[in-house]
């Protein structure tokens, strides 16, 4: 079986490794997702005759074996059918099941107790007619293989995983600059509420502005109280975003690196991280100090404002060069601060995550933000198109172009009279009310978002450096992740 990558930089985008037998497959597994899947169902699709990785799927495991038979019929639906949209229907599937050992728990019993799961999953893809190559159990430090009846290669009691950084897919994807983020269960904590004596301050000032701009939003969409809000809103995102600009990490470093503020990702060597605009070993301090930078007030104002259509997309503009790399941190910050029971505010600073990592180039982190989105609230259609997008392998420009173009028209000097060129372009770009729409050669994805009045008009000033109000009409146009 191949695994492609694409390296970060250099004339060759791609560089092919063959995994051979079960043991080179788990150790695989946290290269493909980028991370370290943790209580997780993982389905990965299989391409010709020699197996090249395609499409993946992946779920926390259900807690009730009662939900196993629907969550498996779900997993292999979404995987067959989002190849077949992009014209790649799989040929075979690999099924990992991730999952750590209860107290007292053996991890051949864990293998054990989800037996039945990996036989549902293994009918479920066999009652599309695409046959399940492998199916692994990882648990404790061990693989086991549902598939393999070789008990000198897959013992009963399980086989060792290798040890970190000395695989043949390790040494491969360190120099093509492809990094591991750490577990999925770390990943995922960087996006929510800590807990602690701060989480009852943060509620009182939720509270207290929810009281003050709910209702305000809550007005037609040519309401003066709406347009209120939604200014205040950006002119205290944008001084936010400045701030993480210009704050430096605690050990002293900048916070963002002169390759940030040249805008430049993609032009280092294949050994810089893959994560345009993000530091390696990223810590709790960085974020403790990140939480810092914003008063309880005003990420309740925050939280509060984007939940209106309108200031969200605005915001989503900030999606490239040092206004991307500050904009994932204010996100990641205001979504630590939906404390109970604000929790489904949570998808508006969990989206915009999502769209700003995918954006940049970070698809593991783009993932994880936007599936917590849908945790907090599935009906959220903004983030269920950008995760089918992303799972699709679409490309980010086609969004980011859209950005830009409204953005030009907004900040054009309206005395202007345009030219003919200017209107033919503005004629074929989105119309103002119309959905945002992420297109592949031949063929598109789109949404409407049904919970509010207002129409999806992205917009709002690009700034050519921190600190500057100067409107900059273009950007420096992020690269594009190739897992």
């Amino acid at each position: 079986m191949n695994a492609n990558h694409h390296e970060s930089s250099g004339p060759s985008r791609t560089q092919q490794i063959t995994l051979r037998g079960p043991a080179e497959l788990a150790d695989a597994l946290p290269f493909v997702l980028g991370f370290h899947p943790t209580d997780s169902v993982v389905l990965v699709a299989l391409h010709g005759e020699h197996g090249r990785f395609g499409g993946r799927v992946r779920l926390g495991i259900p807690s009730s074996p009662r939900e196993w038979a629907s969550t498996a019929d779900h997993l292999a639906e979404c995987l067959v059918e989002g190849g077949a949209r992009s014209g790649t229907r799989p040929d075979g599937i690999v099924v990992f099941l991730c999952q750590d050992p209860a107290p007292g728990e053996t991890g051949r019993r864990v293998m054990e107790r989800l037996r039945p799961f990996a036989q549902r999953l293994r009918t479920a893809c066999g009652a599309l007619d695409i046959p399940v190559y492998e199916a692994l159990c990882i648990t404790d430090g061990l693989y086991f293989s549902y598939c393999c009846p070789d008990q000198r290669c897959c013992p009963p009691d399980g086989t060792p995983l290798a040890l970190s950084g000395t695989s043949v897919m390790a040494a491969a994807a360190t120099y093509a600059g492809v990094q591991v983020r750490g577990s999925l269960r770390d990943m995922e904590a960087r996006l929510k509420p800590r807990g602690g004596p701060g989480d009852e301050e943060q509620r009182t000032a939720l509270d207290t502005a929810a009281a003050s701009i709910v209702p305000r939003i809550l007005e037609g969409a040519e309401g003066r109280g709406r347009e209120e809000v939604r200014e205040t809103t950006l002119r205290l995102a944008r001084e936010i975003l400045r701030r993480f600009a210009d704050r430096k990490h605690p050990n002293g470093r900048n916070s963002v690196s002169p390759d940030d503020r040249a805008g430049a990702p993609g032009t280092a060597s294949p050994m810089r991280s893959a994560v345009p605009g993000r530091y390696a070993g990223a810590t709790a301090a960085d974020d403790a100090a990140d939480d810092a930078l914003i008063t309880v007030d005003e990420a309740a104002a925050l939280v509060l404002g984007l939940q209106d259509r309108v200031t969200r997309d605005r915001v989503a503009e900030w999606m490239e060069g040092w206004e991307g790399t500050a904009a994932l941190r204010l996100w990641r910050v205001l979504a630590r601060r939906c404390v109970t029971p604000y929790q489904e505010h949570a998808a508006a600073p969990l989206a915009l995550a999502g769209w700003t990592a995918w954006s940049t180039g970070d698809e593991p982190t783009a993932r994880v933000a936007l599936g917590l989105a849908l945790d907090a609230d599935p009906e959220y259609v903004f983030a269920r198109l950008l995760h089918q997008a992303c799972n699709e392998g679409l490309d980010p420009e086609s969004l980011r172009s859209c950005l830009r173009t409204e953005r030009d028209a907004r900040t054009a000097p309206e005395q202007e009279s345009p030219a003919p060129s200017r209107r033919v372009r503005m004629r074929a770009g989105r119309r103002p009310g119309t959905p945002l729409t992420l297109r592949k050669p031949g063929r598109q994805t789109a949404g409407s978002e049904r919970r509010a009045a207002a129409g999806v008009r992205p917009g709002g000033p690009a700034a050519g450096r921190p600190g500057s109000g100067t409107p900059r009409p273009g950007g420096q146009r992020g690269s594009r992740s190739g897992r």
